[in-house]
């Protein structure tokens, strides 16, 4: 039997339903060796351990990697996913007064202990919120464009089934803050978080730090016939996609009168910058997020876990209520993550990319051959 029929047979023989023990890097609840340290996970995003070579680090439990039809992330165009209003799924997470947060060695992860009664609730599935956890850039793509992260927020049901609710996070020159619910009413309807993008920067000292980045950025918008200028006390710059109309209009980034959820979680991510380290965290505030989401749409479909075992019949939620990143947070949280986004995968239901390339590759050696073969024989 080749080694291809081995993969595709082991496959067909593998389990339907993600449970509790396939999520995220993963997994769904807190993790730590006798002498109290987190396990690292033994897969990465480049090299001999990255995603086009997870199958090799687990020939039977990593199958799916390189087998499955139905991988996330994908990019997400209209034809791929189903447009839910998220005020039909019930999102309730309260504000977490103190957990954990741990390093993977491939991603931060925010424990979300049971007691805060955190939970969604779809077509009648109840799920309970697990963990949430972040990627740089994002997985997804938002019809063919990246955002600078993505969150996931890792939820199980009673039954051991996944369904993770992905957001888009950007940067801008001010504090990273969410949408307000009130601005993002208008945005329900929304098919895409690329479609319109308004965001008002208030007069904000610029971080030593991101000072060169910005002027970059500055020279760019100038270069383009956009407003530029981190000292400029309040300005507007808007992006507009064509297919969008005028009522699509939101404000991302304005004032929530507090700290976001993303500034929090890595302002104690440096407590863990090491590998197989955790700390304490809280207060979070998860409010704001969750009005943002609620305020929008979900994009939904059937996938897999965006790591190994990448185990199918994951339930997707990737909300259009794009939200906004600090730069001095990104940097924080690229300079503890680095680079942790698997490469898009292929259209749903069809073959996956890595199957598809062998057998692309074993067809090319098959027409070499006989061609050198016929050659031989003239």
């Amino acid at each position: 039997m080749s080694a291809l029929s081995f993969v595709f047979l082991t496959l067909c023989c593998s389990a339907v339903r993600v449970h509790a023990s396939c999520a995220y890097g993963t997994h769904l609840h807190a993790r730590q060796d006798e002498d109290g340290s987190v396990p690292v996970n033994k897969f990465g995003y480049t090299g001999a351990i990255g995603p086009l070579n997870w199958l090799s680090l687990d020939p039977v439990a990593n199958v799916a990697c390189a087998t499955g039809r139905n991988q996330s992330p994908i990019d997400m165009t209209a034809d791929q996913f189903s447009l839910l209003t998220a005020a039909s799924v019930s999102l309730v997470v309260p504000d977490i007064a103190e957990t954990e947060i741990e390093n993977l060695g491939t991603t931060v992860e925010v424990v979300v202990p049971a007691e805060a009664a955190a939970g969604m609730t779809v077509n009648g599935t109840a799920f309970s919120l697990k963990q949430f956890h972040y990627h740089l850039p994002s997985e997804h793509l938002d019809d063919g464009r990246s955002f600078a992260m993505e969150m996931h927020m890792v939820f199980e049901s009673a039954v051991g089934e996944i369904a993770v609710l992905g957001v888009y996070l950007d940067t801008a020159n001010g504090p990273g803050n969410v949408t307000s619910a009130a601005s993002a009413a208008s945005t329900a309807e929304r098919r895409h978080a690329r479609d319109t993008l308004v965001t008002r920067v208030d007069s904000t000292a610029t971080p030593s730090g991101t000072a060169a980045s910005q002027s970059v950025i500055d020279a760019i918008l100038s270069a383009l016939g956009l407003t530029g200028g981190a000292a400029t006390a309040e300005k507007t710059t808007t992006t507009t996609n064509a297919a969008a109309s005028a009522k699509n209009t939101s404000t991302l980034g304005a004032a929530t009168g507090g700290t976001s959820l993303v500034d929090t979680v890595f302002a104690a991510a440096g407590n863990v910058s090491t590998p197989g380290t955790k700390a304490k965290i809280g207060p979070l505030a998860m409010s704001g997020l969750i009005d943002s989401i609620q305020a929008g749409s979900l994009q939904s479909y059937k996938g897999s876990l965006t790591t190994p075992p990448c185990s199918e019949g994951v339930s997707w939620f990737v909300s259009t209520q794009k939200q906004t990143v600090s730069l001095q947070t990104f940097e924080t949280a690229r300079n503890i993550i680095g680079f942790n986004s698997r490469f898009p995968q292929n259209k749903l239901g069809q073959d996956n990319l890595l199957a598809l390339a062998v057998s692309t590759k074993n067809g090319v050696a098959a027409a070499a051959a006989a061609a050198a073969a016929a050659v031989a024989t003239a």
